[in-house]
């Protein structure tokens, strides 16, 4: 029901263009703003002199905010208001991009990118949790889930670009402003476009399970980043003991409250899982890619932050081109067809970065890997969210929306946060070995901290600028090889769950069908965690049905 008690109109909502071109606005505000930071990067080390640790956590801190949150404010938009919820993200991201553009410390940037994460995860979950309630089920549906996620993926993808220009004229902060004029025109046309309640929960939320899913998620992402940095042993254990504990009491609340904040029971669906899975592995590839491609491209081949961010338009641009052909095979071949496809040309991008990206290559050589990538995530990214919202009653929408956004965003954590270990690991590494024993302490520290703290020193020593820059340069390579070595693992063992696990074209419509019977008949949300308690045993064996 919308607000005004009217029906919602089967198919798709009054307006539907505008409504959708709204909420594809508001996602836009926190794409562009979870990927502004990485062709800052350079600028943002050189002007802190940061580690390679705190740049990490500048890139992957508004993941880190989003991720951890988004569960637990899609839970809360399902019950009180996902439009409330929306407008509360636009307008708190305000703030925190004018604090991160005016940061005093590395430590007030990384707090600022949290916050602006936090702003996200109060948005982000509502425009696909909204397009479930007001789009039904169907081809209409198909396509505007096409759309939020092609055109979401193209935003990140053109952020570098719009944050090159900025610094060519004005300092690294200015990136962090680059949002302030979406989220003035996304939030009036929120106000004006998107209704105030569409089939909304009426059952109280878990708020002590949403507090454990923060918990958890931050815990992971924190440990993982913090794994390469020298003394932070003990730190890291804790972390990773607070990561167990807080899953464990997160699938322990989850069985025993009556309101859950994850239905468990749903997440098994073979439709749901997998394709949460497989989202998380095909967005946390498009973000560690462009993490790393933007670091490597002005620092080892000397591109300007322009250049840099222009690099990766191949990847904006065949995302927004496939996406409508993505939605007719998920129709006509089904989501795994669908989603092994995409993985394969996300495979090709990896390996096309480890191979052929060498210091002096041609944008010939960089640039087919960006369009592979994107050409995958413009494939893959419709069914990793369409299988999901497809798999779940309407009133769970902000479940199905906020694991399409964690698809997104603990995947890009993720990645990012692994990628950036392995980039440590392997410049620092690879550095002490060409740095002379016979070199001061301080100055070694500087030479091994980052690539930034290289270029800094070399630019204190002209005499030796050429070789400090090559050696720099040469571990940074070594660093970001085992990041994109990491990536085709992680592809590769995406590609074999969604071969096994999920299921082909007519079983999958099967059971979306049966879900949707489920749904359909039950006709409220009491009714329907009654009957998927009654068939519990019903996703398990759907989960091990042949594919």
């Amino acid at each position: 029901m919308t607000s005004d008690g009217q029906p919602v109109p089967r198919g798709a909502p009054a307006r539907s263009g505008l409504v959708l071109f709204a909420l594809i606005l508001t996602a836009a505000v926190a794409n562009l703003n979870l990927a502004v930071a990485n062709v800052a990067l350079p600028d943002i080390g050189k002007f802190f002199d940061a580690s390679q640790i705190s740049l990490n956590l500048v890139a992957v801190g508004y993941s880190l905010g989003l991720a951890a949150s988004v569960l637990y404010f899609g839970a809360i938009g399902d019950r009180y208001g996902r439009k409330a919820m929306c407008l509360g993200g636009i307008t708190l991201s305000v703030p925190a991009c004018v604090a991160a553009a005016y940061a005093p410390s590395i430590g007030v940037l990384v707090a600022a990118r949290i916050v602006g994460g936090l702003s996200a995860g109060m948005a982000y979950p509502t425009t696909l949790a909204l397009i479930t309630a007001l789009w039904t089920p169907g081809e209409q549906r198909t396509r505007a889930i096409a759309l939020w996620s092609a055109l979401g993926g193209a935003v990140a993808a053109i952020g570098p670009l719009c944050a090159g220009a900025m610094l060519e004229h004005f300092w690294w902060g200015s990136v962090f402003l680059i949002t302030l004029p979406l989220a003035v025109v996304a939030l009036v046309l929120a106000v004006v476009l998107i209704p105030s309640h569409v089939n909304e929960a009426r059952e109280a939320i878990d708020n002590l399970g949403g507090v454990i899913s923060v918990a958890l998620i931050a815990g992971l992402i924190l440990a993982i980043n913090l794994v390469p940095v020298p003394g932070k042993a003990a730190l890291v254990v804790a972390l990773a003991i607070i990561t167990l504990v807080a899953g464990a009491a997160f699938v322990m609340r989850q069985r025993r409250a009556a309101n859950p904040l994850y239905d468990l029971a749903v997440a098994a669906r073979p439709t749901f899982w997998v394709g949460a899975c497989s989202g998380v592995i095909v967005f946390g590839s498009l973000m560690g890619a462009m993490y790393i491609g933007q670091q490597f491209m002005q620092n080892v081949l000397g591109y300007s932050t322009v250049d840099a961010g222009a690099a990766i338009l191949p990847m904006a641009i065949l995302m927004v081109c496939v996406a409508p052909r993505s939605a007719k095979l998920v129709e006509t071949r089904g989501s795994r067809f669908t989603l092994l496809v995409g993985y394969v040309f996300v495979l090709l991008g990896f390996v096309t970065m480890l191979v052929l990206w060498e210091r002096g290559d041609s944008y010939w050589q960089v640039g087919p890997a960006y369009a592979f990538v994107g050409i995958g995530v413009g494939l893959a990214g419709t069914p990793a969210s369409h299988s999901l919202t497809a798999s779940v009653p309407v009133l769970r929408a902000g479940m199905a929306s906020a694991t399409a956004d964690l698809q997104r965003d603990l995947g890009g954590a993720i990645m990012q946060s692994i990628f950036g270990a392995l980039l440590t690991v392997g410049y620092v590494s690879t550095a002490t070995k060409l740095v002379p024993s016979s070199v001061n302490s301080s100055v070694q520290s500087q030479l091994t901290k980052s690539f930034a703290g290289a270029a800094d020193t070399a630019s204190k020593y002209p005499q030796y600028a050429s070789q400090i820059v090559a050696g720099a340069q040469k571990a940074f390579l070594h660093g970001a090889d085992l990041a994109y070595s990491a990536g085709i693992v992680a592809v590769v063992l995406g590609a074999a769950v969604v071969f096994f696990a999920f299921p082909k074209r007519d079983h999958e419509r099967e059971l979306l069908e049966q879900y949707q019977r489920v749904i359909d008949l039950t006709g409220s949300e009491t009714d329907q965690a009654a009957v998927v308690d009654r068939e519990s045993a019903m996703p398990r064996r759907e989960a091990n049905a042949p594919s």
